[in-house]
C-alpha cells in the first residue's frame, strides 16, 4: 500500500487512506489520492473522526478526555505520528470560534503531554491542514504530530 492512493466509502462517510487499513474493510473502493480527496473539498456526511467519536470505527486511543481523543496514525509518516482530534465537531481551524479558544489550547497541550509521554525529547512537528490547499482531507480539525527523527524544512512546500 505504500505507494497506492485509495478512499474508503462505508455508507455516506468517506474515510481518509492514512487513516484506516483498507484491506480491512470490506468492499473498500480505490478512487483517489489523498491530495485529490482534499482538492474535492468537503464531502457530505459523517468524517471518519465522527465515526470514531461514535465508536462505529473501533480505534485504539493514547489518550481519552471530556474534550478530545488522540490515536495513531495507521500511515505514519514518521517514527511516531499521532492525531488529537476534539469531540466537539468543528470542521476547520478557520471555522473555530473565539469560544473554542479553550479547546484549542486544550488541543495543543494534550498533544505536547502525548510527545512526553512517547519519548520526543529531542522535538516533534505540529500540523493542523486547513482547507483544500492546506491539503485537508478529514473535515474534523486534527492535530498531526510528528517526531521520532530529524525532521526537514520546509515541510511539503
Amino acid at each position: 500500500l505504500d505507494s497506492l492512493h485509495l478512499e474508503i466509502r462505508l455508507g455516506s462517510c468517506r474515510l481518509s487512506p492514512r487513516l484506516i487499513n483498507p484491506e480491512l474493510v470490506p468492499g473498500f473502493i480505490r478512487t483517489m489520492s489523498e491530495e485529490a480527496a482534499a482538492k474535492a473539498g468537503r464531502p457530505a456526511g459523517p468524517s471518519i473522526f465522527s465515526k470514531i467519536l461514535d465508536g462505529s470505527i473501533p480505534t485504539k486511543f493514547l489518550h481519552e478526555d471530556d474534550k478530545c481523543v488522540a490515536f495513531n496514525d495507521i500511515a505514519p509518516q514518521a517514527p511516531v505520528h499521532f492525531l488529537v482530534i476534539p469531540r466537539k465537531p468543528i470542521e476547520m481551524l478557520e471555522d473555530a470560534a473565539p469560544e473554542d479558544e479553550g479547546l484549542l489550547g486544550h488541543l495543543l497541550l494534550t498533544a505536547n503531554k502525548i510527545a512526553k509521554e512517547r519519548g520526543l525529547s529531542n522535538g516533534y512537528r505540529v500540523v493542523i491542514n486547513n482547507g483544500v490547499e492546506g491539503c485537508q482531507s478529514v473535515y474534523h480539525i486534527h492535530v498531526h504530530v510528528f517526531g521520532g527523527k530529524q525532521l526537514t524544512w520546509p515541510p511539503g512546500c
